[in-house]
């Protein structure tokens, strides 16, 4: 399961109820920071999430609204959070400007309290890959190069079969467990029991696809194929499409169209301009592809293979 928490919605500027880029996904005990606009260490605040573990970031591109907010937040991290490390993966492009934003102009006499590394991301890294989950970096077309979207994914896995293994005689305990990692077992019968032996077909795992901002889907459904949710900005309606392909945007029906292309199960969308209602926004995308979000700032999704849920929040939060 993956939970998604939006902090900031809004496209370009902030609006009177949207903070500008900035999203938390969390997954066992990861928590990724995705984009870091103007505002979000307040939103952090708001959310009542807090600062504790927010060790990794991750920017989709360089602009100033998604990684303005990057020079507060390494201050404060560092100097009242008593965090040690603070790792920033993004392109060549975007890493240049939070270097200068960082080491220019919020530490620019002495080293930071806490360690700062800028990691620069190429297409195809794995940025975390562990024995349950891996995240993906692929790249994304908009204005200026080194864009990118991210997708987190859990590994397949094979389900145990008790019944098959009690029938072979494998006791409970380490020989069970060593089967379970893949590794065979010999009983004190003198019998090898082979992991397929007792084990299901491959279960897919839950997979999650981010993406900020985009200027076109055509090289982005390969990445979204069968997601069971994605995220992607919606910056103008389709009555503007001119203009959205003019500045390397979306429209809401363009991303509802890649939704059903790449056969995603739940689309959310986000980076909303003032310029519209949030119902028309949702109305453009719902006609296209029916199971279709607009996110709020401080929405929280639960992601699983049996759906997308939004969770309600309490009132006043």
């Amino acid at each position: 399961m993956f939970e998604v928490v939006f902090l900031g919605t809004s496209a370009s500027t902030p609006s009177a109820y949207r903070g500008l880029s900035a999203h938390l996904i969390l997954h066992r005990q990861y928590r990724f920071l995705i984009d870091c606009g103007e505002g979000t260490q307040q939103q952090i605040l708001r959310s009542g999430l807090g600062f504790k573990r927010l060790e990794k970031v991750l920017l989709t591109h360089g602009h100033l609204d998604h990684i303005l907010g990057l020079g507060g937040l390494a201050s404060t991290l560092g100097r009242w959070e008593m965090l040690e490390r603070l790792e920033i993966y993004g392109g060549r492009t975007a890493l240049a400007r939070v270097a200068r934003l960082i080491f220019g102009v919020v530490f620019p006499e002495k080293d930071p309290p806490a360690i700062i590394e800028l990691v620069p991301l190429e297409p195809g890294d794995v940025i975390v890959e562990d024995d349950k989950f891996q995240l993906t970096a692929f790249p994304v077309t908009h204005r200026g190069p080194d864009c990118f979207g991210f997708l987190f994914e859990e590994k397949a896995r094979r389900p145990f079969l008790a019944e098959k293994a009690e029938t072979l005689g494998v006791p409970f305990g380490p020989e069970r467990a060593r089967l379970v990692q893949g590794q065979p077992v010999t009983l004190a019968s003198g019998r090898t029991v082979y992991p397929d032996e007792v084990l299901g077909e491959p279960i897919p795992g839950v997979r999650y696809v981010h993406i900020g901002d985009a200027g076109r889907t055509d090289n982005l459904v390969a990445f979204c194929r069968d997601a069971d949710a994605l995220t992607i900005e919606a910056t103008y309606l389709e009555s503007e499409v001119e203009m959205a392909r003019e500045f390397g945007h979306l429209t809401a029906a363009q991303a509802a169209r890649l939704a059903v292309e790449a056969n995603v199960k739940t689309l959310i969308l986000t980076h909303v301009s003032r310029r519209y209602f949030e119902r028309d926004v949702y109305a453009e995308a719902k006609a296209i592809f029916p199971n279709s979000y607009v996110a709020r700032d401080f929405d929280h999704f639960q992601v699983t293979r049996g759906g997308t849920v939004r969770l309600e929040r309490e009132e006043g939060s």
